[in-house]
């Protein structure tokens, strides 16, 4: 059964398939980051918080156009009409003296029929106030009352609600909005059409109300006879009917921003929260793993943090589970000698014979020395470790550091030993991104199991070059011997840990079985790869052949 890959970011992990057993580990390449603008959580962040702002905005446009233009017709239609009372009060109330007749003035305007919100009035040359509609028309409307109830609370509530908006538009409008026209007193309004100029203003009369006004000279033959002031009170309601229309562009902003925070917290919030309670579940004990379910399927950054952390929590299962087997190989490796060592020892208190007892002694010193070894290999792994989660990334130069470590070994080779030859087939630059000391480590390693392997007076052939596979380019180093192979069964087996496999005639204790376990996991966490393969000679096995692959360093580090 083939396992399930999940891969975080730039890191390579795996998930046990169906049988619980972990599957093979997958690299990738780290992904970049999303561009902010194209995140999509940024963009509905974006588009919820603008949504309702634009509806405001594209409303209160609209109805500054609607109220303008209904501004500008109410002032047509007031000019309009002070212009036809100023000829008819001309034609019919002025004396032949081109005087006003304040009767007749009187008179016309108590005929003429006005609205309730319109008022006329006329003014004397010296503007004295001769006419006003609003005092010869002053008529009570009788009805009969309504009968007296007490308003339910639900009613006295709602008005107390009304009033305060009404009061918060009023200060808002007295304060900060700009006046439909100019504003002039009456007395101003007069005195400026005296002078011959027709006036156009807002202002609030003596009832507390916001009028529009024009003032047009009374004029008869080229003579102001008079001034005529035509004002009305129906502004209020205009802007009472644009807040009304104001009304239902704010109540669609308020459900479409109760809508966003909802979708917002259905797709962020919850998918979080639910994220928040698989972690802590998996730090409680009650879960080994995340299921995230549907989570793991989104396409933006809440999906790529619900991968990134089933992944995390996948790696670090494997790797509890990767301490287990390892301190259980560790107890198995250190009881072998162990036992072997009590055995011989018990064995050589029991007889007499001294050829048995050195013996014995030779056999519990070769279990010393492959304890020793054992505890050795141990101790620089748990190092490694640490080295490679503390130490940082650095421009590391292979050729050099490979001239270094074979030069070591030629000069301290001993007789009978395997030489080390050294072969850089190219003259590119082999320089990586990692950490020399564990680097080092692999070649060293990968030396002397090739040297162990080897023939008495044999030769180690190592090859530095560059290349390319199915990722890109890389840097490759080729360490061969020329001992008996490799078994084909054997070829990923032997980079387990505690895997040996010696040949006839090696040494004993010479070999803990962690060398090549240690080149694996240094190339893996350089973003290498490393696998062993047999030389072939006229169709047989000639050695063994191990390869390791680098990504070379970015040029502009």
């Amino acid at each position: 059964m083939a396992s399930r890959r999940y891969t975080a970011w730039g890191i390579a992990i795996r998930k046990p398939d169906k049988t619980g057993r972990p599957g093979k580990v997958v690299r990738s390449v780290p992904r970049k980051p999303r561009p902010l603008l194209w995140s999509p959580i940024a963009r509905l962040i974006l588009a919820s918080n603008l949504a309702g702002l634009v509806i405001l905005i594209a409303g209160a446009l609209v109805l500054n156009e609607v109220r303008a233009s209904l501004v500008n017709a109410r002032k047509a239609s007031l000019e309009e009409m002070s212009r036809l009372i100023s000829s008819f009060i001309t034609d019919n109330a002025t004396t032949d003296q081109s005087a006003l007749n304040i009767e007749e003035v009187i008179r016309q305007l108590t005929a003429m029929p006005l609205t309730r919100t319109t008022r006329v009035i006329v003014h004397a040359p010296d503007a004295e106030m001769v006419a006003d509609t609003r005092l010869i028309k002053d008529v009570i409307d009788q009805s009969g009352l309504p009968d007296i109830k007490e308003p339910s609370a639900v009613e006295r509530a709602w008005l107390d609600t009304v009033r305060t908006i009404q009061r918060t538009f009023e200060t808002v409008s007295a304060t900060g909005r700009q006046p439909i026209a100019e504003a002039r007193t009456l007395p101003e309004e007069v005195q400026l059409a005296l002078n011959g100029d027709p006036v156009f203003s807002e202002r609030f009369n003596d009832m507390a109300d916001r009028v529009l006004s024009v003032t047009m000279p009374i004029e008869k033959v080229r003579r102001v006879v008079g001034a005529l002031t035509v004002e009305t009170s129906d502004v209020s309601d205009i802007i009472g009917a644009e807040r009304a229309a104001l009304l239902p562009l704010i109540i669609v902003a308020v459900l479409v921003s109760l809508i966003t925070a909802t979708l917002l917290t259905l797709g962020i919030a919850r998918p979080l929260r639910r994220l928040a309670i698989a972690s802590d579940r998996v730090t409680m004990g009650a879960a080994q793993r995340l299921n995230l379910g549907k989570l793991h399927d989104r396409k933006d950054e809440i999906g790529d943090l619900a991968r990134a952390m089933e992944g995390m929590t996948v790696s670090l299962y494997d790797r509890i589970q990767e301490n287990e087997r390892f301190a259980a190989d560790v107890a198995h490796e250190l009881k072998n000698p162990l036992t072997s060592i009590r055995s011989a020892v018990e064995t050589s208190q029991a007889i007499s014979d001294p050829a048995l007892k050195e013996k014995m002694s030779n056999v519990i010193a070769r279990d010393v020395i492959r304890l020793d070894r054992l505890i050795s290999d141990i101790s620089n792994l748990s190092r490694l470790e640490a080295e490679i989660v503390r130490e940082k990334l650095v421009r590391v130069d292979i050729g050099r550091l490979l001239e270094d470590i074979v030069s070591i070994y030629r000069d301290t080779v001993r007789e009978n030993d395997a030489r080390v030859v050294l072969n850089i087939a190219d003259k590119a630059n082999h320089d990586v991104l990692g950490r020399e000391g564990p680097l080092g480590q692999v070649i060293r390693n990968l030396i002397e199991n090739a040297r162990s392997f080897s023939p008495p007076n044999g030769e180690v052939t190592v090859t530095l070059s560059s290349g390319r596979n199915t990722r890109g380019p890389v840097i490759r180093m080729i360490v061969e011997d020329q001992g008996p192979g490799i078994p084909p069964d054997k070829l990923e087996k032997i980079f387990q840990r505690f895997y040996t496999d010696r040949p006839a005639g090696t040494k004993f204790g010479n070999n803990s079985g962690l060398g090549l376990s240690i080149v694996r996991q240094i190339t893996d966490t350089h973003r290498g790869s490393v696998w062993a393969e047999n030389r072939m000679t006229d169709g047989q096995v000639s050695g063994a052949r191990f390869v390791v692959e680098l990504p070379p360093a970015p040029l502009d580090l």
